[in-house]
C-alpha cells in the first residue's frame, strides 16, 4: 500500500509540478520517501488523487494559521523562503495537524475548477452553436463551482494575438493554441438558454468557506490562476447557474428531460472522469446513447478512455466523432486545436 502511494506521489512531481509547481514537486518527492506521512495519506478515500487532496488540505489549513510553514508558500507571503528547507517544517506541520487533515480528507474532494480550460472549450461551444443554431444547453459533469459555465460571458486572448471580446469587464482568459487554426465561428458568442451543474459536492461561491477551498486547491505559485478566480466571481453570480448534488450517472436522463427540446444539449467534463471507476463511465456512454434516442447531443470529456480531448455527437444512440485533441495542458495554458474529421 505505501509502495503504491510512494509511486503516486514521485509520478505526481514528475508529471504534473515540474515546470509548474517547484515547491509541490519537491514536497511531493519528500513524501514519497516519509513513511509516516505516506500512513497519513492511506486516510484519502479510494478514487480521490491522493497528492492533490493531502497538499490542498495543508494549503486550507494554512490560510487560516500563523504557523512557519506559511513562510513557504508563495500563495500565502510576498517572499517564501527557499524550498530546501521546506520540508521538516512541513512535516511538523501536518504530523500536528493530522486529525484535521483526517476529517478534510473525508469532507472535500479534490474539484480543481480550472477556469482557463474554458478556452479550449468555447471554440467548441461556438462551433455547435453555428451549426445548429439552437440556444445551448450546458451540462457540466463534475461542475465544483461552476466557474465553466459561463464561458459565454468571457473574454479570451489566443497566442497573445487574437482576442475575443465578449463582454466589457477586464477580465481575459488567455491561452497558447498550439495545434490548427480556432474556427472562424469563436468571433460570435454562442446563445446560451440554460447552464447545469452536477457534482457529488457543489461548491457554493456565495460561501465564504467553500471559497477557501477552491482557493486551496490552486497550487501555491499559481497565482494568475488565483486571480483569475477572484475576477471570475462576480460575473458569476449574475448568471443563472443551477448547482445540482448528486451523481451525474444516476441524474443526467431525468435532467436532460426537463431541458427544452429547442435547445442542443451538450454534456461536458474535464479532469474529472479519471476519478470515475470503469464501469460507471461505460455506464455513462450508454445513459447519453440512451438520452439521444429522444434528442441529439454533443459529449466534450478528456480523461474518459484516454488523455485526449474529445468532441463527439450522439444521435439515435450513434457516436459520432467530431475531433480529437492532444492532450491538452492541465490547466490550459495551452492546447492543440484540431479541426473537425
Amino acid at each position: 500500500m505505501l509502495a503504491k502511494l510512494s509511486k503516486q506521489f514521485r509520478t505526481f512531481a514528475k508529471n504534473e509540478c515540474e515546470n509548474s509547481s517547484p515547491l509541490y514537486e519537491h514536497l511531493a518527492n519528500k513524501i514519497a520517501d516519509d513513511e509516516e506521512l505516506l500512513k497519513l495519506a492511506t486516510f484519502i478515500p479510494q478514487g480521490q488523487p491522493v497528492p492533490n487532496l493531502l497538499l490542498a488540505g495543508v494549503q486550507y489549513l494554512l490560510s487560516s494559521s500563523k504557523g512557519d510553514l506559511v513562510h513557504f508558500y508563495p500563495s500565502l507571503t510576498a517572499s517564501p523562503k527557499a524550498i530546501n528547507e521546506v520540508f521538516p517544517v512541513f512535516k511538523t506541520f501536518v504530523l500536528s495537524h493530522s486529525e484535521e487533515l483526517k476529517t478534510l480528507f473525508q469532507e472535500k474532494l479534490v474539484q480543481t475548477n480550472e477556469i482557463r480550460r474554458c478556452s479550449y472549450l468555447y471554440p467548441m461551444m461556438t462551433e455547435i452553436y453555428e451549426r445548429h443554431k439552437k440556444p445551448l444547453a450546458l451540462l457540466e459533469i463534475g461542475a465544483s463551482a461552476g466557474l465553466q459555465l459561463g464561458m459565454d460571458q468571457y473574454n479570451y486572448c489566443y497566442n497573445q494575438q487574437h482576442h475575443i471580446n465578449n463582454s466589457n469587464n477586464a477580465f481575459v482568459l488567455s491561452s497558447e493554441n498550439r495545434g490548427q487554426p480556432l474556427p472562424a465561428s469563436i468571433s460570435n458568442s454562442p446563445v446560451v438558454c440554460k447552464r447545469v451543474g452536477i457534482d457529488l459536492n457543489p461548491i457554493d461561491m456565495h460561501n465564504e468557506e467553500e471559497l477557501r477551498w477552491l482557493q486551496a486547491l490552486i497550487w501555491p505559485e499559481h497565482q494568475e490562476r488565483r486571480l483569475l478566480l477572484n475576477q471570475a466571481l462576480p460575473i458569476l453570480k449574475e448568471l443563472d447557474l443551477q448547482l445540482i448534488k448528486g451523481d451525474a450517472i444516476k441524474l443526467i436522463k431525468k435532467i436532460s428531460s426537463d431541458i427544452n427540446e429547442d435547445a442542443m444539449l451538450v454534456v461536458y467534463h474535464t479532469h474529472v472522469a479519471n476519478q470515475i471507476p470503469m464501469e460507471l463511465r461505460l455506464e455513462l456512454i450508454e445513459q447519453l446513447k440512451e438520452i439521444s434516442i429522444e434528442r441529439p447531443l454533443y459529449h466534450c470529456y478528456n480523461n474518459l478512455f484516454d488523455m485526449q480531448l474529445h468532441q463527439d455527437f450522439i444521435d439515435q444512440g450513434e457516436i459520432e466523432s467530431i475531433r480529437i485533441m492532444e492532450r491538452p495542458d492541465g490547466h490550459a495554458r495551452w492546447f492543440k486545436w484540431s479541426n473537425q474529421k
